[in-house]
């Protein structure tokens, strides 16, 4: 089979998006997603995202981790397949789509950002110093300094203890300084550090809203692969509404790949 694909990234976090509208790959091909994403064997990228038919809204987004799996939500691959189905003339500047999460707004800022609308927290955990919520995706975050962090030990000692092995979460390490974070991720499904989380960055920064007992509404994140920010309104440490994920969701190449080859 083969078919043609779209590598997109946001803040270095990258995706193989697909046209799925006409329904030909095959979703359930765990190996096969395996093998696209795999960065020496296929394309290489830490997830894939289909894009296809939906009734009621503009398209259905599909998450898959580098693992073949259909994984929750994805914040970065939400706005990069904002930008896909913009470059594909299905709207102008504002959107609804839904993914596994449930609906979210969207829009494009200018050619290369946008800003999507995140689901409401609301509940946060906290075990310890830590947090743990869900913003879409679970995420585990912990204040620290940064300086010498291995995060791919760091982040399995949590992903894989006895609480969280069977389903996973992922981990976000984070550094405060006013109104900016400094975050490293490990994701899992990719099992490995990312350069960036969108739906991690999120979690972040609702959490820092919370340790910092700050009145602000908006963080500015650095990631190891680019600038995030996220706004939000917090009316409690247990209830975040109107949370919005903005930054650059780029094309940055077009293919074509026979699948039986791989």
């Amino acid at each position: 089979m083969r078919f043609q694909f779209y590598k997109y990234q946001g803040a270095g976090n990258d995706f193989v998006i697909i046209d799925n509208r006409n329904n030909k790959f095959d979703a359930n091909n765990e190996m096969l997603v395996c093998q696209l994403c795999d960065r020496r064997f296929g394309i290489g990228a830490d997830g894939l995202m289909l894009l296809e038919n939906d009734e009621k809204y503009c398209f259905r987004m599909r998450y898959f981790n580098s693992d073949g799996r259909e994984a929750t939500m994805c914040g970065n691959g939400g706005r990069c397949i904002v930008a896909f189905a913009h470059f594909l003339g299905l709207f102008d500047q504002n959107v609804e789509f839904i993914a596994v999460d449930g609906v979210h707004k969207a829009v494009v800022t200018s050619s290369d950002v946008v800003d999507l609308e995140m689901i409401d927290v609301l509940g946060v955990e906290k075990i310890g110093a830590d947090y743990y919520l869900n913003t879409g995706s679970p995420h585990y975050v912990s204040f620290r300094d940064l300086e010498g962090l291995d995060v791919v030990e760091e982040g399995r000692k949590v992903r894989f203890n006895e609480r969280f092995s069977e389903e996973g979460t992922n981990v976000n390490f984070v550094s405060i300084k006013g109104d900016t974070l400094d975050v490293l991720t490990y994701e899992r499904g990719v099992e490995d550090e990312t350069l960036a989380c969108g739906t991690g960055v999120t979690a972040s920064a609702i959490s820092a809203a919370i340790v910092s007992n700050c009145q602000c509404d908006m963080f500015n994140i650095n990631a190891k692969g680019g600038k995030l920010s996220v706004r939000f309104e917090k009316k409690s440490d247990q209830e975040f509404r109107n949370v919005w994920l903005k930054g650059p969701a780029k094309q940055v190449f077009v293919g074509e790949v026979d699948a039986s080859k791989l």
